[in-house]
């Protein structure tokens, strides 16, 4: 049975504020295998990236004299694996929900509104971070980087999920906060609401979406337009 309307979310960024766990465990991994540290702002533009493009980014611009005098795959898949594990077992120290969240979540719920979580995060980490921070059961479905043979930015990432979960592509909409959500929904054909101070390193002005929020606080009003 269809649900009048979907909502599909990001996770990082949109929903959690995980940056500060990430950068922790992202800057264990550098020192831990001799490289440079990076800053807050400097991960974020990473994060919707998931494991391995932010370990290889980082160490694209961080280390490109050390990289000729390594086998870049061999060191990049052991910095993924340690990362996954202590990042894994210290998801939710300083993370937080994103102001609103728990709100709007109970208030789509209420309006029987469908929801799912499609992220580059690797499903048994966002799994066990929503569970967690106690808004797991909120979600249908939950898709991560790993759950299909593609991801974000790749549009069948939104569209296998609404389909498995028997929703509507032309009632849906995508929640994102960087540019990478913004691609996905357009590819999608999907409205999309961007959360400012999102997870990217580009200006708002750069990214494309249709509605702009700082946060979830008041984000009926714009969903109303929509049922």
């Amino acid at each position: 049975m269809s649900q009048k309307f979907t909502i599909l979310f990001d996770l990082d960024g949109t929903l959690v504020d995980t940056a500060p766990d990430l950068i922790i465990a992202h800057n264990h991994v550098m020192d831990k295998f001799g490289f440079e540290t990076k800053s807050e702002d400097e991960i974020k533009g990473l994060v919707g990236m998931g494991a391995k493009r932010m370990m290889g980014k980082s160490l694209w611009y961080s280390a490109k004299a050390e990289l000729k005098k390594i086998k870049e795959k061999n060191i990049k898949d052991k910095m993924v694996k340690e990362f996954i594990k202590f990042y894994g077992d210290n998801i939710l120290v300083k993370s937080k929900l994103v102001n609103g969240v728990k709100d709007f979540l109970f208030w789509c719920k209420k309006n029987k509104i469908s929801m799912g979580v499609c992220t580059n995060k690797q499903e048994h980490l966002a799994i066990d971070l929503l569970k967690k921070i106690k808004i797991y059961d909120f979600f249908e479905y939950v898709a991560g980087s790993n759950t299909f043979d593609y991801c974000k930015p790749d549009p069948r990432h939104l569209t296998s999920v609404i389909e498995i979960m028997g929703g509507d592509i032309k009632k849906t909409l995508m929640i994102g906060d960087s540019e990478i959500d913004a691609v996905t929904a357009e590819n999608a054909s999907l409205p999309f609401v961007l959360i400012e101070g999102g997870y990217t390193n580009l200006k708002i002005s750069e990214i494309k979406y249709n509605h702009l929020i700082k946060d979830f606080v008041g984000l009926e009003k714009i969903i109303k337009n929509y049922l």
